[in-house]
């Protein structure tokens, strides 16, 4: 019975010293001096959050773009392979027995520098 009745007032003084805590922060919290600065952690809290959440959104806007040009580059490598193909000796000499084509005389011969 007595343990009971130690447990009991335990309890009932850590809830008091709690209730007291508590009043006491919210009365810190907000009165006139600390209400200004409690907004002012809030906001900056909310702003580091928002930037932060832009920051990864350009990041992964920064991504995408960057594997669309790795896409372009290999294109272009495989078109500048193609197109090399193409001017290929081997190639313009069989297209001009195909299409019956002389060699140009020297007048005919453009250089552009």
């Amino acid at each position: 019975m007595v343990a009971r009745k130690t447990r009991v007032r335990a309890r009932a003084t850590k809830t008091s010293k709690s209730n007291v805590i508590l009043n006491s922060i919210k009365s810190k919290i907000f009165s006139s001096h600390g209400f200004p600065i409690f907004l002012g952690f809030t906001l900056m809290g909310i702003l580091f959050v928002l930037f932060r959440m832009k920051s990864i959104e350009i990041d992964y806007k920064i991504s995408s773009i960057n594997k669309d040009i790795n896409k372009v580059i290999v294109e272009n490598k495989e078109i500048s392979a193609i197109k090399a193909k193409m001017l290929s000796v081997r190639n313009l000499k069989s297209m001009a027995r195909k299409y019956k084509l002389s060699q140009p005389r020297q007048k005919q011969i453009i250089v552009i520098r």
